[in-house]
């Protein structure tokens, strides 16, 4: 049975691996012991052993995590001895097996506080990196202890092709924010970037960043072209994207800026909704909003569909030289499809309805605004607004039409500009102005500064 389970084309590895094993249960246990030491998983990861390393793995799961006294995981010195050519195609076997063991290796903080995802970045393994990103989204977040992201690490060591990689993924999963992350001296990407003259990756990062965020020297991207270098593509880039010298009279607005000033619209709706709750751990009641709105909105555009009366079944219109038409009748002309009701009665009801329609579509578009993917949501609520204001117009009884068109023509006017076209336009803006605000944007445990 033993000699089924082994096989005949086991790797020869393995098999000493398990002759020293068996030899001596107990081989994994001194150096599992010490707290920084190599061990068998770290010699066999090193070597591109994939198959053994698998195996010690697999026994000993917590030896995938352990540092050695140089600092590094067996994840890492795989990595690491890339440079060896030879290797290299084992090693990036190694790696993608242990991915299969535990994906939050991929996080694992080895000296510096480096990841191999920010190794991956460093020595320009884009395979590799890409399937970390991909295995492991939650790793981008991880700084260096210089408070360095991947990208910065990219930046600084990598080929601008590791720098797209990763650009061209966090725009993939719309945190682009990330970009905008400061290290310890408060640079962006944007910042190392242009300190170390790489046109490429600038151009790779314009339209994503703040291009006038400063560093905690008070210095901007454009602040940081060396005369030095042939530094005039660096310095047109940055000019052509509007970015700004320190001396620029134009003035950045600042995190202190910013908290110092009135709420803004966004903030406003937030505040007005308590779309984040109370500041504690209460849930947000978005959801509860949503439900409420949603019933009213479809409970008074089904009132418009059913007003109370009908709607006139037959046309009538009587001329002035009947001879049949009944005495004291109080038929007025219609035709069929108009509302029955008319009068006061109508512009009560109408009124009444419409208000609590508009609100409810209203409330729904506010809190729909800034959450990601509600255009296309946004977009068919403001085309329900229209379909009511069409409803109006073709339900209403020909005798009062005529007084009554140019009151229903400006209110579905209202409704499309003020329910949609207003809170969209005062949302821009303000979202562009908060992209502006130079924060320091970085990952301080599972919360995010900025």
């Amino acid at each position: 049975m033993a000699e089924l389970l082994q096989g005949e084309g086991e790797d020869p590895g393995m098999r000493m691996y398990y002759a020293q094993l068996a030899e001596d249960p107990h081989i994994l246990e001194p150096r599992n012991e010490m707290p920084y030491a190599n061990t068998l998983l770290h010699e066999y990861a090193g070597a591109g052993e994939t198959l053994v390393a698998m195996e010690i793995a697999t026994l000993r799961p917590s030896l995938a995590r352990r540092l050695n006294n140089s600092g590094l995981s067996p994840m890492h010195l795989a990595l690491q001895n890339r440079d060896d050519l030879a290797l290299r195609d084992r090693l990036d076997k190694t790696v993608r097996a242990l991915m299969t063991v535990d994906v939050d290796l991929i996080r694992v903080k080895g000296r510096g506080r480096l990841t191999p995802l920010h190794y991956a970045a460093k020595i320009d393994a884009d395979e590799l990196l890409a399937e970390f990103l991909s295995a492991c989204q939650s790793s981008i977040e991880d700084l260096t202890s210089r408070c360095e992201t991947a990208v910065h690490v990219a930046v600084k060591h990598g080929s601008s092709r590791s720098v797209k990689v990763l650009v061209g993924w966090l725009v993939r999963v719309k945190m682009e924010e990330i970009l905008n992350w400061k290290d310890e001296d408060g640079n962006t990407v944007l910042h190392i970037a242009t300190r170390r003259n790489r046109p490429q990756v600038i151009k790779s990062l314009i339209g994503r960043v703040n291009v006038n965020a400063k560093n905690f020297g008070g210095f901007t991207a454009l602040d940081l072209c060396d005369p030095s270098h042939d530094s005039n593509e660096v310095r047109r880039i940055l000019r052509n994207a509007n970015a700004k010298e320190t001396s620029d009279p134009r003035r950045v607005t600042t995190l202190s800026d910013h908290l110092s000033q009135e709420l803004g619209f966004s903030e406003l709706q937030d505040r007005f909704f308590n779309v984040l709750g109370n500041g504690s751990n209460t849930k947000s009641p978005r959801d509860m909003i949503l439900v409420v709105a949603g019933l009213v909105v479809a409970a008074t555009y089904q009132a418009v569909l059913s007003p109370p009366g009908g709607y006139w079944q037959d046309n009538y219109s009587p001329s002035t030289n009947m001879t049949t038409a009944t005495a004291g009748s109080e038929v007025g002309p219609h035709s069929a499809g108009e509302m029955i009701m008319s009068g006061t009665s109508l512009y009560l009801f109408l009124g009444y309805n419409t208000v609590a329609f508009l609100t409810s579509a209203c409330t729904i578009l506010v809190i729909l605004l800034g959450l990601p993917s509600t255009l296309m949501l946004r977009l068919s609520v403001s085309f329900l607004l229209m379909n009511y204001y069409t409803s109006l117009i073709s339900s209403f009884p020909s005798v009062t039409q005529r007084d009554a068109y140019p009151f229903v023509a400006i209110l579905g006017y209202i409704l499309v500009v003020a329910g949609f076209w207003v809170p969209e336009y005062m949302f821009s803006q303000h979202d562009k102005r908060h992209r502006l605000i130079d924060t320091p944007k970085r990952s301080v445990g599972n919360s995010v500064i900025g």
